[in-house]
């Protein structure tokens, strides 16, 4: 994912380590917590990804799509900085093919990709692809357990079915799972703090005296469901699961002076579905009905130890969230050249959360089972409208300018049984120019857009529980401009972009 930030302007992307965050216009998700949803939502085939586990490696992909600004009426799930829609390649009912591609390189970087096609009859067709990383650590570990923080151990692999009856039916379904192990993070401790002794010139060289790790995997399996009625309009059904587990431990201080550890484990299953009733697109009146459903059941799990006597510290909290929506896009083509586009949605959200912050577990100075100091249990709901109108002006088949204003939602939560926060909204406002010269040899596209955010979400310390928190600081608004060039001509291609994004946050209250 993080190759895209360099053929997309205006997108980014923040690894954080226990999240990947992809960045759309400077909005994404600055939070780790499990309460907050995606600013950015990423889909894989149409099933909407949570930020843990998006660090899996591409292969067999057929196309990635980003839409920019807020997602309110037709895309999954809403979101209020954009989305990245990732459809991999599906099976094919004309013959077999596929592909195999391997490197080796220093580290001893090792790698394998590939996928087949296999028609298995007239109706049914099989794809399956798979990939298999390995590499050394860039780091050398002088501690006694010789950690490889920094390496890749990653395999992964898909399987899909397409099988198309008749002209008018498709089932098309995909299974993959995920198991990825880069050893940890590497760090050196803070100069001048109590464990600097063991910080070294060379940023390669690590002193750790507890084991590291970080180890991910995952399952996702998703189906849709297509069929077009004698009179042009498809009933559409789209279901995914999706199971997602992390394992981290952090040697915290860096170095053998001390033994201050960080043991994480997050893991968390969602379950979505989505119905769409689609008008056929050939009249001058089209439209898409739809609904949408999903459910996370998150965990996370974190113990810390420093020494002292309140050790361990350990911090237990689950969210069960719901996000539901009732949506309906139309367009009305007022003649060849003029074309107006209004969509609405209204979605409701619903979360309920548990868990305390707990000290001294087994010290003979706390009571038996330790001493809880927070309640993290919490509850919060809310529900908002958003959608879309846009004007759409093509005077010929080379050029098409563009005019519409959205409005986007992100829920509320709840960070403990005192502490609270409420949705993010933001409504964007956009003008721009799309056109192809050349014979169709080269294409372009120009934009500017507005965004104007109220309650924006910003993790910070919850002194209730002493954990890190969501809030709502400000207002805030986001300016800009895009512009993007592709050329091809007999053979040679060119492709190249730039963004221009100023953004300002109101002062806090």
């Amino acid at each position: 994912i993080d190759d895209l930030q360099f053929v997309a302007p205006s997108l980014t992307v923040t690894d954080a380590g226990l999240t990947q965050s992809v960045n759309i216009r400077g909005i994404g998700i600055a939070s780790g917590s499990p309460a907050v949803a995606n600013g950015v939502a990423t889909y894989i085939n149409g099933i909407f990804q949570p930020p843990v586990l998006t660090t899996s490696s591409f292969y067999d992909i057929q196309s990635v799509e980003i839409l920019r600004g807020p997602q309110g009426t037709l895309v999954g799930s809403n979101s209020t900085g954009g989305a990245m829609l990732i459809t991999t390649r599906a099976p094919r009912l004309s013959g077999v093919e596929g592909y195999v591609q391997g490197s080796y390189g220093t580290y001893d970087a090792v790698a394998l990709q590939g996928a087949i096609n296999l028609p298995l009859g007239s109706t049914l067709a099989l794809r399956a692809a798979g990939t298999i990383q390995n590499r050394d650590s860039y780091y050398r570990d002088a501690g006694p357990l010789k950690n490889k923080p920094g390496s890749l151990e990653e395999y992964a692999g898909r399987i899909s079915l397409l099988w198309e009856p008749s002209p008018d039916f498709r089932a098309l379904g995909h299974a993959e799972w995920i198991d990825k192990n880069t050893g940890g993070y590497a760090y050196q401790p803070l100069a001048g703090t109590a464990y600097s002794g063991d910080r070294t010139a060379d940023v390669r060289e690590l002193h750790y005296n507890s084991p590291t790790l970080n180890y991910e995997r995952g399952f996702m399996t998703d189906m849709e469901l297509r069929y077009t009625t004698s009179s042009g309009i498809v009933l559409r059904s789209l279901t995914g699961y999706t199971f997602k587990r992390i394992t981290n431990l952090y040697d915290s201080d860096a170095s053998t002076l001390a033994t201050q550890t960080l043991d994480q484990y997050t893991d968390e299953r969602q379950i979505s579905q989505e119905f769409n009733i689609i008008s056929p697109t050939d009249g001058a009146f089209n439209w898409i009905l739809g609904g949408y459903y999903q459910h996370n059941k998150i965990g996370v799990d974190i113990q810390s130890r420093s020494g002292s006597p309140a050790d361990p510290t350990d911090v237990v909290q689950s969210q069960d969230k719901t996000t539901w929506g009732l949506f309906a896009h139309t367009a009305y083509k007022f003649s060849s050249a003029f074309e107006m586009q209004v969509g609405l949605r209204y979605s409701g959200f619903d979360a309920q959360g548990g868990g305390s912050v707990t000290i001294g577990n087994g010290s003979p100075f706390f009571p038996p089972g330790g001493l809880v100091v927070a309640d993290l249990a919490g509850a919060h709901g809310d529900g908002r409208i958003t959608g879309k109108v846009a004007f759409n002006w093509t005077p010929d088949e080379d050029n098409l300018v563009y005019a519409f204003a959205a409005r986007g939602y992100k829920p509320g939560g709840a960070n403990s049984a005192t502490s609270e926060f409420g949705p993010e909204t933001v409504w964007d406002y956009e003008i721009g120019w799309k056109s192809s010269f050349l014979s169709n040899h080269a294409r372009t596209q120009l934009g500017a857009f507005y965004m104007s955010y109220k309650d924006f979400q910003f993790d910070a310390l919850d002194r209730s529980s002493g954990q890190s928190g969501v809030t709502n600081i400000s207002n805030a608004t986001i300016k800009g401009i895009e512009g993007q060039i592709q050329l091809e001509w007999q053979g040679f291609g060119f492709d190249g972009g730039f963004a221009y994004v100023d953004s300002k946050v109101d002062p806090v209250s």
